[in-house]
């Protein structure tokens, strides 16, 4: 089972386990973010999936935590991220939620537009997409949840992740 790494005092988690699954529920803070992301590195790893392949997932599952702390739940002390890692025959589905008032999926904007292209921010879902093979995203007036899928296309005899 991944352990929890406490980065500040105000980090929760309560993690559940099964074979294949694991849960954690995190406080709305930054420094919480680092366990999703350590989390998501360790579990694509026991997957088989290769070096660069594992910083992707782990990119990709912290921008998503990101966008629920800062977006999502405006860093509310109050609300609460989950995150769910699930590692099926074909998949390693992760699935984060946050508390706040959804996402408008449509005003996402294009951070490839020529007056997004110097902004600083404005490009995890973009980041997320490319990172991963399957993003859906669920707005709802209780918060937003995002489903990010890898798929797992067999180990080679090295152990690391067999190509298509």
């Amino acid at each position: 089972m991944p352990r929890a790494v406490c980065a500040a005092s105000n980090f929760v988690t309560h993690p559940t386990m099964t074979k294949h699954q694991v849960s954690y529920t995190l406080d709305s803070t930054l420094e919480t973010v680092e366990n999703a992301e350590q989390t998501a590195t360790q579990l694509a790893t026991d997957a088989g999936f290769d070096e660069e392949e594992v910083m992707r997932i782990a990119m990709a599952v912290r921008e998503a935590a990101v966008n629920a702390v800062l977006h999502g739940n405006g860093y509310d002390p109050q609300k609460k991220v989950t995150l769910q890692f699930e590692r099926t025959t074909d998949d390693l589905v992760i699935i984060i939620r946050d508390q706040g008032h959804g996402l408008d999926v449509n005003k996402i904007p294009d951070p490839l537009a020529p007056d997004n292209l110097l902004k600083s921010s404005g490009r995890g879902i973009f980041l997320i997409r490319s990172f991963m093979d399957e993003v859906h995203i669920q707005p709802s007036k209780t918060g937003t949840e995002i489903k990010l899928v890898k798929h797992v296309h067999g180990t080679a005899v090295d152990g690391k992740e067999a190509t298509p």
